[in-house]
């Protein structure tokens, strides 16, 4: 993706989002998962972590499951500068000071619990609650027309 300002992009050029969290094992895995199953390939999504993990988080496999979405081959990657800049939005989830800053980004930091060490019961607000910032990111992105299948 070149430098170029959002508003200065081709018709044919994607907008791509980066969610980033600490371990990119929850909350940044639910929400590419999401952004990915509503926008098809009208938008490029990316994740990563501050301090990644090994593995994605099994109980966020599981919530996002009830949803039809597979994230489970997700792997957890580490963040880079690289990454931002490729970005157009930049969805920061808890990851403080640890995420690069550029000028000329532009940045959204939603404040989620962390579904780290938590059951399936207090997982499915926190993933019903990004599903819902995913939508609006997603309207404001490409317009009104997502499409949205099975019950959710």
């Amino acid at each position: 993706m070149s430098d170029r300002p959002e508003n200065d992009r081709p018709e044919n050029d994607r907008p791509s989002v980066l969610f980033v969290c600490v371990h990119n094992a929850g909350r940044s895995q639910m929400a590419a998962g999401l952004l990915m199953a509503l926008a098809g390939d009208r938008v490029d999504v990316l994740s990563a972590g501050s301090q990644p993990t090994d593995r994605v988080n099994p109980v966020a496999v599981r919530a996002m499951a009830e949803l039809g979405i597979d994230i489970a081959g997700s792997q957890p990657k580490v963040l880079t500068p690289d990454a931002v800049l490729a970005s157009d939005v930049v969805v920061t989830m808890g990851c403080g000071d640890e995420c690069p800053f550029f000028p000329g980004k532009r940045y959204e930091d939603w404040v989620l619990d962390d579904p780290a060490g938590q059951g399936v019961e207090a997982v499915r607000p926190i993933r019903d609650e990004i599903r819902r910032r995913v939508e609006v990111l997603l309207d404001n992105l490409v317009g009104s027309e997502t499409e949205r299948s099975g019950e959710w």
